[in-house]
């Protein structure tokens, strides 16, 4: 016997004993059928699934926008669950929304209630802006600032009553008219259409440049409207100057008549003074970098900045009642030993005075005057020990001599003879 004819067997076997237990065999597919298209259902259809692990979040909206309970939950349109229930609460409504827990969404994601269809249909839609933690967890609570809700149909009939009732009907009734006169009427239309539409466009693309400029006038004009008075009163002024300056217009003119002459004497001046002027302006240069060096110790003579009252107003203190006040200290003062000759005061030719001449001590409590401690520009080298190399006895460079200088011996210069005394 082959395996044809064994198989043939086989089958036609099988066969007769299903025909007698044809009632037995009908019964267990028509459960089997049950089962699973029940399974289907529940599994499928439904999407039941009894092995996944579910996160309950709280949801606050201002409003419901149509979400109802048992609607489905999406991340950015891929299901993750469904609302469990919307409820009431003392700010708005909570919408309790059951969400998959292996589903990663980020804490900080915007949620909005959309809908599928403009029957309705509405869903809780998460749309985070990255994927970066923290995440949602089992009882989160996402606050009404990142939860949008669609335009109620009341309110969008409402604003567009509002802006039908800013209508004027007799405009609209000439513009009609106006577009109507002739068959270019539609191509008017549209051209109005295609300018508004690129004006909107344009506006968008510069919103926040936009917005800036009408915050920033706000701001000017808020100030120009502060300024109000005193614009008023700098005009009446300004009206005042100008009455003045026209009761002297021919004074101006006989000033403007007489300008080019004086303007050709004051050039032939500089002519004649050029190459002097160039070296005034160079000494001058000098004058002004040793000047602008000692400005911060002028002002604070005059106007401290660190204390209170300048030198010349305590010399103006001493002077009341008639007489002159003063406190004398006997406490003996600091003396600081610069460590270099000293020179006779009574020598005639004033020699050049030492180019190192500091303190050592650095202490500002026992040394509160000084060339260190002095006021000086921002930058501006402090005096200190001469440089290595250098004597510390070394002089400044010795002043110039010229045809026009006038020598001081130690006797004084030779004065001219004395005049004959007169006769009698």
């Amino acid at each position: 016997m082959n395996a044809v004819e064994l198989l043939a067997r086989a089958t036609v076997t099988t066969v007769r004993v299903a025909r007698q237990r044809r009632n037995a065999l009908s019964a267990v597919a028509l459960v089997l059928l049950i089962v699973v298209g029940s399974g289907y259902l529940v599994f499928g259809a439904l999407g039941a699934d009894p092995t996944a692990t579910t996160m309950k979040v709280r949801v606050h909206l201002a409003d419901s926008g149509g979400l109802l309970s048992g609607r489905e939950v999406s991340l950015r349109g891929v299901p993750i669950g469904k609302v469990e229930s919307v409820e009431l609460s003392d700010t708005g409504i909570v919408a309790v929304a059951e969400v998959d827990a292996d589903t990663r969404v980020p804490a900080d994601s915007e949620v909005r209630v959309a809908g599928l269809s403009m029957a309705g249909e509405q869903y809780l839609d998460f749309r985070p802006t990255h994927d970066n933690a923290p995440y949602l967890s089992d009882g989160a609570e996402i606050a009404v600032g990142q939860t949008s809700t669609p335009t109620p149909m009341w309110k969008t009939l409402s604003s567009l009553d509002t802006a039908l009732a800013q209508v004027n009907p007799a405009d609209l009734e000439a513009i009609v008219e106006e577009l109507g006169v002739s068959p270019e009427g539609p191509g008017k239309l549209a051209d109005i259409v295609d300018g508004g539409v690129f004006l909107i466009s344009t506006l968008d693309s510069v919103l926040p440049q936009t917005v800036s400029l009408l915050k920033d006038s706000k701001t000017l004009l808020a100030t120009i409207d502060d300024f109000g008075p005193g614009l008023r009163t700098f005009a009446q002024n300004a009206e005042s100057v100008m009455s003045g300056v026209e009761a002297k217009t021919g004074g101006y003119v006989e000033l403007l008549g007489a300008a080019p002459g004086t303007l050709r004497a004051f050039d032939a001046v500089l002519a004649q003074n050029s190459g002097t002027g160039a070296d005034l302006l160079a000494n001058l240069a000098v004058v002004a970098d040793v000047t602008g060096k000692r400005v911060p110790a002028f002002q604070e003579f005059f106007f401290p900045t660190e204390r209170a009252g300048s030198t010349l107003d305590g010399i103006m203190v001493a002077f009341h009642d008639g007489g002159i006040w003063g406190l004398v200290n006997l406490y003996p003062r600091y003396v600081c030993d610069y460590d270099l000759p000293r020179q006779a005061p009574s020598r005639p030719d004033f020699p050049e005075p030492y180019l190192y001449t500091y303190c050592p001590n650095n202490d500002p409590s026992v040394l509160i005057r000084g060339a260190r401690n002095a006021p000086r520009p921002p930058g501006e080298e402090i005096p200190g020990a001469p440089p290595p190399g250098e004597p510390a006895d070394k002089r400044t460079a010795p002043s110039p001599t010229g045809p026009e200088s006038l020598p001081l011996t130690f006797g004084g210069p030779s004065l001219p003879p004395a005049p004959p005394a007169p006769k009698r």
